[in-house]
């Protein structure tokens, strides 16, 4: 058990001194917050715009001149934006919005003996109840209704952290959790959870097998099949349901056997349970060949040879042994990296460097935000976010401006280090696919290939080399024609692109999909967003470079066009995987379309997705999407209109040439109007989403997209003669 802590009363303010904490520098783009706790560590490290940006101080930045123009606008917003720089060149930014990471992180820690700064537990607690909903129950995600899932387990995190059971927030979650059935009706991820920490019994669960590592790789549902982050979630799961890993039972922990649930701990029927998933938690229900699988599973495991289990186990292991050593032991997220944890701690113990380098690894998904302390999603979206605003910048003009010409040479030097230069020690054993000249979504250490981001990190490399006179040329020809390489390698038989890997499994895979919480999880699926990327960085890249691979790239570009026709909507858009949802993919769809030459004006697909988007566009000029669209994959508008989904629609229309430029400018007004004076946007909806169902905050794209609409819009209006449409009312 972790030190008691003093709670304050009101968690609408912050429980410790935010004056104090900082955003360490570093060369790498690693996000790390140190608390400072004596003055003189405050006056030798002073507090950056940036630190105080996302700890919600405000930075009491001058007003800037009102603009008069869309352009002016734009450097206002970058003008703003560059104070959030990192010395390293990157833009730091909150990666969070999904609820069911930090329980997951403080579960990890508490078992295996880490602990947290008080600081940081009581952030931790804050974070929590400030996205508690208002019947008392937490969501999948910030902006979700209330689930069993993140209730319960959200409960269990701000007990373990320190808030005592008699506190109002924690009668308050307790309260909603037993409205819902109590914690029985957690889906799988949340039972695993429990029985880790021995607040669930094992025989609630249903089987996680190990031994499907000792199939052949040509068996269709091999592991190595799977969609990485599944195959990567399900490898120390095995390992840890394979050994029935549980934490010693102390005070707390029998405390939470008896606040958990409705009915006596001893009396739950725990076989009854491994189906048992409170309703709103249920987005992916079990099939029936899942429901048999499980049965059968469960009649044979007892059956299993210890040899053979032995054997799977030591198979799994391995598999966790590669992916720590080929991730800077960060993994690909934070779920599996607190589960990599325990299971090094376990079969190595806490003095071995696997467990000091997982220990050490952790500050890198803690992120300090205004309402709290919150677990990311990965380590940062950091290659992700630098892309965009860098092309921004170019496209918009804003990039030749003198002012900005030092900025943009260290965004360019942080992309030059964030290049993944080999593949990683355990290619091939690990399943691993190339990685020698992609980016990844974050940093370099992270380490995984990802098609978009690959696609993205090239293209702002060639805008910033190739289209600026004044910066550097630190990433070679050669570096570029790596990238060129990945890219290539990852098309796909119909001509899409997927997120990681090439499509290794059948979507019928999707029969065995046990999360219940998430779709779309069990192989990899192609993606309007990673086609388009692949489209516009292959495009851009011959523009400078015709001669090589030439033949290969028109074939890959010709093919993904067809794809992406192949996947439009019957009503005209197409569906976004990773953002919300129909605005975003339309927008790169029409970006690499009329990179093909297919406007509004020579293409029926084109007409189609801008007449779909003015369709949407609402009385005061803006777009206004919920996340609930990706959920349905149907159109569902947002109660308010957002600012960044209405840059992106925008962008789309110019993109394919739409002709009338009065919803352009329309909407360039609505943007404007909602600039503040210092040149910021305040926060308005979550923006990202994955599998379907759990939202994810992108808090930088309101920077870059309006900065890229405001922009480019300003160029477009003045060619049609029809900035003036900007000032009417």
């Amino acid at each position: 058990m972790w030190p008691p802590l003093r709670i304050p009363d009101d968690p609408s303010q912050p429980w410790t001194d935010y004056s104090r904490w900082r955003l360490h520098n570093t060369d790498d783009g690693a996000h790390l917050w140190e608390y400072l706790r004596t003055d003189e560590q405050l006056a030798a490290w002073p507090q950056t715009s940036a630190d105080k940006y996302w700890a919600g101080i405000p930075l009491n930045l001058p007003d800037l001149p009102k603009p008069a123009t869309p352009l002016d606008a734009a450097r206002n917003g970058y003008e703003f934006y560059k104070h959030l720089q990192a010395n390293d060149g990157h833009w730091a930014g909150e990666y969070g919005g999904p609820m069911f990471l930090l329980p997951g992180f403080v579960i990890g820690s508490y078992v295996t003996g880490m602990s947290f700064k008080d600081e940081e537990r009581l952030e931790m607690i804050r974070y929590i109840i400030n996205h508690t909903n208002d019947d008392g129950g937490i969501g999948l995600h910030i902006e979700g209704p209330s689930t069993c899932f993140g209730t319960s387990l959200n409960y269990i995190a701000m007990r373990l952290l320190g808030l005592p059971a008699d506190h109002p927030a924690a009668v308050r979650t307790r309260a909603a959790l037993h409205k819902m059935g109590g914690a029985i009706s957690a889906p799988s991820w949340g039972k695993f959870w429990m029985s880790i920490l021995n607040v669930y019994d094992w025989e609630g669960n249903n089987p996680i097998p190990a031994e499907l590592w000792l199939l052949p790789d040509w068996v269709p549902f091999h592991p190595s099949r799977w969609w990485v982050h599944c195959r990567i979630v399900f490898t120390p799961m095995s390992y840890l349901y394979g050994i029935r890993f549980t934490a010693p039972e102390d005070p707390l922990i029998l405390a939470l056997r008896e606040e958990l649930y409705v009915q006596p701990y001893d009396a739950i029927d725990w076989p009854a349970q491994r189906n048992n998933v409170w309703h709103v938690d249920l987005y992916q229900p079990h099939s029936r060949i899942m429901d048999f699988a499980n049965v059968i599973l469960k009649l044979v495991e007892p059956c299993m040879p210890p040899p053979v289990h032995r054997a799977a186990l030591a198979r799994v292991y391995e598999q966790i042994v590669f992916e720590d050593e080929n991730t800077g032991y960060q993994t690909i997220g934070p779920v599996s990296k607190m589960m990599n944890l325990i299971a090094r701690a376990h079969v190595e113990g806490r003095e071995s460097d696997a467990y000091k380098c997982h220990e050490r690894k952790r500050q890198d998904f803690l992120w300090l935000g205004k309402e709290g302390m919150m677990v990311t999603g990965t380590n940062g979206s950091q290659l992700w976010d630098i892309g965009f605003i860098t092309q921004a910048l170019v496209e918009t003009g804003l990039a030749r401006e003198p002012r900005n010409r030092e900025s943009l040479v260290r965004a360019l030097q942080w992309l030059d280090q964030c290049q993944i230069r080999e593949d990683p020690p355990h290619h091939e054993r690990n399943y691993r696919h190339r990685t020698k000249g992609a980016w990844p979504f974050s940093t370099r250490e992270q380490g995984f290939t990802v098609s978009d981001c690959t696609g993205e990190g090239l293209k702002s490399v060639l805008y910033l080399q190739n289209q600026l006179d004044f910066t550097p040329k630190l990433v070679s020809e050669a570096r570029m024609r790596d990238a060129v390489d990945t890219i290539l390698s990852l098309q796909n038989a119909d001509g899409g692109f997927a997120s990681y890997e090439l499509v290794r499994g059948s979507t019928l895979m999707e029969l065995l999909n046990p999360a219940e919480v998430f779709g779309k999880i069990m192989v990899e699926y192609e993606y309007a967003e990673c086609t388009t990327s692949a489209i516009t960085a292959l495009s851009i890249f011959r523009r400078h470079y015709p001669d090589y691979r030439a033949a290969d790239i028109e074939r890959t570009i010709r093919h993904a066009i067809q794809f992406m026709h192949a996947i439009q909507k019957p009503e005209g858009g197409w569906y976004g995987s990773w953002g919300i949802s129909f605005t975003y993919a339309t927008m790169f769809a029409l970006e690499s379309l009329a990179l093909g030459g297919e406007t509004y004006q020579t293409s029926a697909a084109a007409r189609r997705a801008c007449d779909f988007l003015v369709g949407k566009q609402r009385a005061d000029g803006g777009w206004g999407e919920s996340f609930k669209s990706c959920e349905l994959e149907s159109w569902v508008d947002h109660e308010h209109t957002q600012v960044v989904g209405t840059c992106w629609a925008t962008l789309a229309l110019m993109y394919a040439q739409y002709p009338d430029p009065t919803p352009i400018a329309r909407a360039v007004r609505l943007v404007m109007a909602r600039q503040l004076p210092d040149g910021s946007w305040p926060q308005e909806a979550i923006e990202g989403i994955f599998n379907n169902s759990c939202a994810i905050s992108y808090p930088n794209f309101k920077f870059a997209f309006t900065i890229w609409m405001l922009g480019r819009a300003h160029g477009y209006l003045e060619e049609r003669g029809a900035l003036g449409l900007v000032a009417q009312e």
